[in-house]
């Protein structure tokens, strides 16, 4: 896949790093030259770029990307103006870095409702999603081990786990399932409510747009998304 991340500071250095090392084409930009230089040998493609000059941006392959991750954070004012810019340009997946609660507002005003937040560990689980659209959350727990929280893949869906023993086929541990379900507010808004069922049994049903939260090897918890 390939995508573009504007912004290379701390946040948006360690995404961009995380997607190229797990094999995806990724251009960097930023308007400092340095640290465009600093990282071009550790990111697919990198360019020195001011993202809130529509020519410089256009320039981009943004309808050839995946997404448009927005890691700007110094200047919430840049990053805003980007994301303005992108929506103008009609990109078709923007992600933006959230920094304070009145940009958070200011983007789902723009109808942005992907975002993140700065730390380097959510740098590395989005990179993780972007990886994998199957692919929901996830907590590294060691350099081998991580908890991924996926979609219950379609093969499964009506099973209970012993029925589709995952854990001999995988060697991976379920340790909950997660039921998912579109929630109305009293302001008439929509919010996605998710629902733990407590530790998995033997007899738990898996069941179509419920969550598995999983434990093992990332290798093997891939193997069962994609074979899944």
């Amino acid at each position: 896949m390939k995508y573009i991340v504007l912004g290379l500071g701390h946040f948006g250095r360690s995404l961009a790093i995380h997607l190229t090392e797990l094999g995806h084409e990724v251009i960097a930009a930023d308007i400092n030259m340095s640290i465009v230089e600093q990282t071009k040998d550790r990111i697919t493609h990198t360019v020195c770029l001011d993202s809130t000059d529509r020519d410089a941006v256009s320039s981009l392959p943004l309808r050839e990307s995946n997404a448009v991750i927005v890691a700007i954070g110094e200047e919430e004012g840049a990053s805003l103006m980007t994301v303005a810019l992108l929506k103008q340009l009609k990109v078709k997946r923007i992600i933006g870095r959230v920094v304070s609660d009145l940009q958070k507002t200011v983007l789902e005003a723009m109808n942005i409702d992907e975002y993140i937040m700065p730390e380097e560990e959510a740098a590395e689980r989005l990179a993780m999603r972007l990886d994998n659209i199957d692919i929901v959350d996830s907590f590294k727990i060691s350099e081998k081990y991580s908890i991924i929280e996926t979609k219950v893949p379609s093969k499964y869906v009506g099973m209970t786990l012993k029925e589709a023993d995952l854990t001999n086929k995988y060697k991976v541990i379920v340790l909950t399932t997660v039921h998912v379900e579109n929630e109305t507010t009293k302001d008439g808004s929509t919010r996605i409510n998710k629902e733990a069922s407590g530790i998995a049994k033997s007899d738990t049903v898996l069941m179509e747009n419920d969550l598995l939260v999983l434990f093992g090897e990332l290798a093997n918890i891939k193997d069962l998304i994609q074979k899944g």
